[in-house]
């Protein structure tokens, strides 16, 4: 079993940076690809980035040079640092663990999700 617990989410104005944080707990940390996802209001969630030791990040296309996930696993922890933010930003960020967390990895095929934190973009 994995928890996931998120933080960092808040109120910024456009332009703004956040850093969201997931703390994971589990011996097995380093095994799973983690990953983070949104999903607004009215919308589907959605892919925003993931990454797997060894392997390069990946990213939706509306988030490219401007966000960027990285993990310390000896904190079991991961984050996104999210730089320039928009208000079409505005959602529900979730973290995730599962074997792969990649742009194409259907939402129910992840094992575990965190409940999710509130990031709200003003204009």
């Amino acid at each position: 079993q994995v928890q996931l617990v998120e933080s960092g989410g808040g109120l910024v104005q456009a332009g703004g940076s956040l850093r969201l944080s997931c703390a994971a707990s589990g011996r097995t940390f380093r095994t799973y690809a983690m990953g983070w996802f949104r999903q607004a209001p009215g919308k589907e969630r959605e892919f925003v980035a993931g990454l797997k030791i060894g392997y390069i990040p990946y990213y939706t296309d509306s988030v490219k040079g401007r966000f960027t996930i990285s993990r310390d696993n000896a904190k079991n922890t991961v984050y996104l640092q999210m730089n320039n933010l928009k208000p079409e930003d505005t959602a529900v960020y979730y973290c995730a663990a599962n074997g792969v967390i990649v742009p194409t990895t259907p939402l129910n095929a992840i094992d575990y999700w965190g409940k999710g934190t509130l990031v709200t973009v003003s204009s």
